[in-house]
Parts: C-alpha cells; structure tokens; sequence
C-alpha cells in the first residue's frame, strides 16, 4: 500500500481496536453493560475492517496478467466495500439487537467502574488513532472540507479509518453517557437506550462508506484538476492542436487509465505525428505521475 493509501493510519487504529476490545470485553465481563458489549464487537470489526484493508493493499501490488491486464488496483476498492458490510452487520445491527434485548430486559450495572474506567481508556486511544488519521489525510486533503475530501478521495483507506475512528469516538461519549445515566438513575434502561444509538450510528457510517466504495467500484474519473493538466500537457500547439474528446478511468487509487482523441493536422506525416503522440504520452505522465495507462488516438478535426 502506498503513503497515499493510509497504512500509518491503518496501523495505528487496528493497534488502538485490539487494545480497546479486550478492556471493553473486560468491563463487560465485570459490570454487565450491554453497552459495553455492543462496544467491545464494535472493536473487534473495527480491528477486523482493518485487517482487511491491510491485506486489499497486499493483494493489489500484484503484478498485471493475461487475465487481468489492468492489474489489481481495484481490490484495495473491493476490500473497502467489505468493511462497510462487516461495519453494517457485526457492529451496528448487533449492537441495535443488543439495545433493544437491554430495553426489554434493564438490570442494574455491577462493578460499574469498570465501564468508566476502561471508556476513559477508550476515548484516549481512540484519540491518538484518530489524530493519526487526521495528520495522515491533511497532507492529501488540501483546501478540502473533510465532507468533501471522504467523498472525493481516490484511495479508501483513509477516508475508511477517518469514518470508524469518529464513529469509534461518538459511540464511546454514546456509550459513557448511557452508563452514566444508569448510575444516576439506577435504571438499565439507559444502557439500552446507549446501546441503540451506537447502533444506530454505526449504521449510518456503513451506509456512506458502501456508497463511496461502491462508486469507485464502478469506476470514477480523474478529478476536475487532473483533467484540466492532462487536456493542457496533451496538446503542443503544432502537431496536436487539440482534444476531441477524453475518458479517463481510475483503475486503483495510483493508477490512472487516459483515453483520448487528438487533433492533428492533416498534411502531417505519420512519422511526425506518431512522435508527436510519445511526446503528448510523455508530458501527461509529467503533469499527472498517476497517468499509467495512456491510449492517444490521433484524428482529424472536422
């Protein structure tokens, strides 16, 4: 995976989730919280999400082949998208279940200072996992607003990482805040009600994750900068007077797939525009490293 793809990110959270779960899974243990129950599976697909990003950007330096002549960019795209099933299903439909078995049946919290102990733990690893995160993505966002940078965003992991740690963090005030008010009131069913809108967020974030993974699954563009460099580096003035038509195609998040038909003039030699076309070809991967896969098509302007 490349320093674009986030891996010090991704290290550093499933470090952060690995710890996390087994304290949440301790105070569970200790107290009964279902809240802390519903955190500590949270942790684990959190780790488990992951490792699954870990081994996408394994897979997809595998060299190109006869089958697959593009290569295997796109798996870092596929292993993206099963994070945001395995978030949706092991983390926020279990912890929905959870909430509502909490509801139906409250109890009074045992050792109750182990939940707050190990939450205040939680929030400041998940903190440094975070802020991770965050250093790792501003060097990539630029003007960005984070909205528009995890929607905009060519490589998953990062905006993966941003999505759970934030999520992770929400949840743990959600999860401190029911089992605070369990304490306070002597009512379980507060545990419960925590224990649902954890459920209930980690929800939410798996359905915008499985949106934007799913979009570069199917294939986007180049960004509008990008664009404007490759159609500027392509054209020379002389033999190439310009861009009938271009498609490009991200086929990984540092593989980029350019597509054109060029102007040529129409008393050049074949000689003078098939090196006019390697120049174009060599200026595109000048102005945009990622420009891998070039196809020029010269043709005459009518």
């Amino acid at each position: 995976m490349s320093a674009s793809g986030g891996t010090k990110a991704v290290v550093a959270a499933l470090g952060a989730n690995l710890a996390i779960a087994v304290a949440k899974f301790v105070a569970f243990a200790f107290s009964g919280s279902s809240s802390m129950l519903a955190e500590g599976v949270h942790s684990v697909a959190d780790s488990g999400n992951q490792a699954l990003l870990l081994l996408g950007g394994k897979k997809a330096q595998r060299k190109a082949s006869e089958e697959h002549p593009f290569g295997y960019g796109r798996e870092r795209y596929v292993y993206g998208f099963l994070v945001s099933v395995v978030l949706f299903t092991i983390g926020g439909v279990f912890a929905l279940y959870e909430g509502y078995e909490k509801i139906r049946e409250p109890h009074e919290l045992d050792n109750w200072y182990w939940p707050v102990g190990v939450l205040l733990f939680a929030i400041v690893a998940e903190g440094f996992s975070f802020r991770t995160a965050v250093r790792e993505a501003d060097a990539l966002r630029g003007g960005q607003s984070w909205s528009a940078f995890i929607r905009t965003a060519k490589a998953p992991e990062l905006p993966v990482v941003l999505l759970e740690d934030f999520g992770a963090l929400v949840g743990l005030l959600l999860a401190l805040g029911g089992v605070g008010l369990t304490l306070a009131t002597g009512n379980g069913v507060w545990d419960g009600i925590g224990t649902l809108c954890i459920g209930a967020l980690l929800v939410v974030i798996a359905l915008v994750l499985a949106a934007e993974t799913k979009s570069l699954l199917l294939g986007e563009a180049a960004g509008p900068e990008q664009i404007a460099r490759i159609r500027s580096a392509m054209v020379d003035g002389e033999t190439v007077t310009g861009v009938i038509h271009m498609r490009t195609l991200h086929l990984g998040p540092e593989e980029l797939l350019v597509a054109a038909k060029i102007a040529v003039r129409h008393d050049d030699t074949a000689e003078r525009v098939a090196r006019a076309i390697d120049e174009a070809e060599s200026r595109i991967r000048e102005a945009v490293p990622i420009a891998r896969v070039i196809y020029l098509e010269p043709d005459i302007r009518r």
